[in-house]
């Protein structure tokens, strides 16, 4: 394990730094504050399309554009108007939400019912997002501004499902003409509108000034792709960047006691996590799950790869998320994961691949666990590619093992598990591990459908346990949540979510 310690370290002290140019929005006259706010996050958008694109680089561009009937509050929880002024709960599976007049999509077409269900209909049948709204069994127009939306058993996230981005109320006559248009050319109802996309590169943004809350603080927002996180971190310091998401741990300390900048730290709602292809050989086999889960010694990787920051995980939802049941980590035992490797039939191990994206930590963290299964006997090629490859390859069930993260973007398990572990699931929604089993199905829906929170914690539980004997996944690591911004940035609240918005957020010259 020494080598393996010593080999951890050394990887963290190996990462490059890449020093980026200066570079500043043009100021508005006679204003104290920049017209641009410029971000850096860690991969590009994969689509503007919000019922394609819920990864969470798109999202944090995305979500600027789309507005959702109802929207979250960041630092409260509370479920709160957007879209629709106000709703009313009729019964357990009836809701009627009151839509505001007067709204316009940046084309200028009325928002209207029509579009509401025209969407929600819409994300219903996308592959990509459906999980999130298909408890939906009707959405009603009553009139031209209200929708009476009807479930199909008591579902208690409704009103935090509907305030999810995947949700976002798109225009029908613009989206019916050109099915295909959000994707590269959006068209939404709020605060920024698109302006351009540069792949791989930047997006740029411009306030909507008849956002129905008022004109964004700021005229425009750019977006750069930096994948290296360290030269994100760089790019702060320079004043290339007035915000970067996704500090680098070992950067934490330099950004916090930099007196030009700011650090934003919170616990996420995200695990990152290890998804077996149940649909290839060895992964087919139970033991050979069980057995790279036990080969990993979490804790190790928290403190030496992530510097002390987050927790060793035990299962695919944080503890902060409602149906949180804790199996306990798996133990850390090369010799037992030997033992299973050989009662699997691969008492000498065999050959596999581990895919990643692009981003330094997540490599990294890849890089040490490649290093862990070598002691059992696996010799695991990590394979790196650009964020949108891999997502579109996995979700075609092409790689052996992928890294993953997820946040329980409604803090509550149903969002995850329903996505990553229901049959229904496979691909595009967030089943990569294709998992199949019936009494994993059966818990799912009974935690989704059932209106008695002890009967859903109860499911939840017995889920958790079914599905750490199934091994289909293994939980690495539960993370923070950070950003970085200059001091002269002001209004900047984090998302624990990592949906940042910044239409509040102004940056002083």
């Amino acid at each position: 394990m020494k080598k393996t310690l010593t080999l951890l370290l050394a990887l963290l002290c190996s990462a490059a730094l890449f020093a980026g140019g200066a570079q500043e929005g043009a100021p508005q006259a006679g204003s104290g504050y920049k017209d641009t706010i410029t971000v850096g996050q860690g991969a590009d958008v994969t689509s503007f399309d919000p019922h394609i694109g819920k990864e969470t680089p798109a999202v944090a561009v995305t979500n600027h554009i789309f507005d959702t009937l109802v929207d979250t509050d960041p630092v409260t929880g509370e479920v709160v108007p957007q879209i629709a002024e106000k709703w009313e709960v009729l019964s357990p599976v009836s809701y009627r939400f009151h839509i505001r007049k007067g709204l316009k999509f940046h084309n200028g077409e009325d928002l209207t019912a029509d579009d509401v269900k025209f969407s929600l209909d819409r994300a219903i049948a996308s592959a990509s997002v459906s999980y999130i709204v298909d408890f939906i069994k009707e959405v009603k127009i009553e009139d031209d501004y209200t929708v009476l939306v009807t479930t199909k058993a008591p579902y208690g996230p409704t009103l935090r499902n509907l305030a999810v981005p995947f949700a976002a109320i798109v225009p029908k006559d613009y989206v019916t003409a050109n099915p295909d248009a959000l994707k590269t050319k959006p068209v939404g109802s709020g605060p920024y509108k698109f302006v351009s996309w540069a792949q791989n590169d930047s997006v740029q943004l411009e306030a909507y000034d008849d956002y129905y809350a008022g004109a964004p603080e700021t005229k425009k927002l750019v977006f750069k792709v930096i994948p290296e996180a360290s030269q994100r971190t760089i790019a702060l310091e320079t004043g290339e960047l007035d915000i970067a998401y996704d500090i680098l741990v070992s950067d934490l300390k330099r950004v916090k006691e930099n007196k030009n900048l700011s650090l934003f730290e919170a616990p996420s709602l995200t695990c990152f996590y290890i998804s077996f292809n149940m649909r290839k050989a060895p992964f087919d086999n139970q033991k050979v799950r069980q057995a790279i889960n036990m080969a990993i010694d979490r804790q190790l990787l928290v403190d030496t790869v992530n510097s002390g920051t987050g927790a060793p995980a035990d299962e695919i939802i944080a503890p902060a998320v409602f149906g949180y049941y804790s199996t306990g980590v798996w133990e850390y035992n090369p010799q037992k994961a030997k033992a299973l490797l050989a009662e699997a039939g691969y008492p000498n191990g065999f050959e596999c691949s581990l895919w990643v994206n692009n981003n330094q930590s997540r490599v990294e963290m890849c890089q040490a666990i490649q290093e862990m299964l070598r002691e059992i006997g696996i010799k695991v090629k990590v394979e790196v590619m650009e964020f949108g490859t891999f997502i579109s390859r996995s979700t075609a069930g092409e790689h052996d093992m992928g890294y993953f993260g997820w946040v329980t973007s409604t803090k509550d398990a149903d969002y995850t598990y329903y996505s990553l572990e229901h049959s229904s699931q496979q691909g595009a929604p967030g089943n990569r591990s294709f998992i199949a089993d019936a009494e994993v199905d059966r818990l799912v829906e009974l935690g989704r459908t059932s209106a008695d929170t002890a009967v859903r914690l109860d499911a939840y539980k017995n889920l958790a346990l079914r599905l750490k004997e199934l091994a289909n996944n293994a939980p690495i690591i539960y993370t923070a949540i950070t950003a970085g911004a200059n001091k002269k940035v002001e209004g900047f609240v984090l998302d624990p979510i990592g949906y940042h918005r910044l239409e509040t957020v102004k940056v002083s010259k």
